[in-house]
């Protein structure tokens, strides 16, 4: 069990995010977002738009939006179903269509196929090789060269999940000499997520102290982190494939 709302403001302020800009990202109103992180689901409409909310926004936090939405339904789903949306004028109207509707619908529909059939024969009939070419249209003039754009990279992205207890960690981009990006204990329960913008390189190194503590996701699947078998502190290179134990300092 871990706090979504603490955990989903933590990871804001981590990344210096604010709420309009989360807002046009998410299409989700600024209020809502607020609603979330303070645990207030009473002010979203309706409890399917709590979860649907709640997985877009842990999402573009860089966060497992699934793991919100299984938190929030074992903490606050009951079972009841959700309240049905008011059905719309169209499913209260009664169904009053007389035989002069039907007949008239008949009608019309078929005075539509006979103007297409006409459409279709007129073209046949009156359409030859000899139409007049229009440039640009159907010239046969030299063909401009494709573009071929580069498909864009992926995006790198690393999740770190503290699920069996806290584990200390220092990260950096690129190399031990590299920028610091974190430095602190990640609680149990809590995630912390990168992407290679925040690699500010190809790679990412960190150091955890009690490595067995931790859960990796690279790219969506959990990846073996060195030294968690055995408990001992390790310091580890993260490449947008895997994670390795970091090559001494030269």
């Amino acid at each position: 069990m871990f706090e979504i709302g603490n955990s989903l403001r933590e990871a804001r302020l981590r990344q210096q995010l604010e709420f309009p800009e989360l807002e046009q990202q998410t299409k989700i109103r600024s209020k809502y977002l607020q609603a979330l992180e303070d645990e207030k689901f009473d002010l979203l409409p309706a409890p399917t738009y709590v979860k649907g909310f709640l997985r877009n926004y842990a999402d573009a936090l860089g966060l497992e939006g699934q793991l919100y939405v299984d938190e929030y339904n074992s903490r606050f789903v009951t079972g009841e179903e959700d309240i049905p949306l008011r059905p719309r004028d169209y499913q209260r109207r009664p169904q009053a269509l007389g035989p002069r509707f039907e007949a008239r619908s008949v009608v019309l529909v078929l005075g539509a196929i006979g103007v297409v059939v006409a459409l279709v024969v007129g073209a046949a009939k009156f359409g030859s090789n000899d139409s007049p070419k229009v440039q640009g249209i159907n010239s046969t003039g030299p063909k401009l060269p494709k573009r071929h754009h580069k498909p864009a990279r992926p995006m790198a992205r690393l999740v770190l999940t503290a699920t069996n207890g806290d584990s200390w960690l220092l990260v950096r981009a690129g190399s031990q000499a590299g920028k610091q990006l974190y430095a602190g204990t990640l609680p149990q329960g809590h995630q912390l997520p990168f992407t290679r913008g925040t690699f500010l390189s190809r790679r990412l190194w960190f150091a955890a102290n009690k490595p067995q503590n931790l859960v990796a996701k690279l790219n969506g699947r959990i990846v073996v982190i060195p030294g968690a078998a055995t408990g001992k502190a390790e310091q580890l290179l993260v490449t947008p494939r895997s994670i390795v134990k970091a090559p001494p300092p030269s």
